[in-house]
């Protein structure tokens, strides 16, 4: 699997667990798994448009 397909994917994952962390958190009234959850989920936002600049250059 190309590295950029693999951080695409491993970015959608974490934008899927951080939102469901997000939740959690919101539903539990927990504010620190629901920041937990936003900061995964922007990680993963990272991470997939990594994965799509290295889509673009070839890596």
């Amino acid at each position: 699997m190309k590295s950029s397909t693999k951080d695409q994917m491993e970015g959608k994952f974490h934008q899927v667990k951080g939102k469901l962390k997000e939740m959690a958190g919101e539903l539990s009234d927990n504010p620190k798994l629901e920041a937990e959850g936003a900061g995964e989920k922007i990680a993963g936002e990272v991470q997939e448009k990594i994965g799509q600049v290295k889509k673009v250059w070839g890596k």
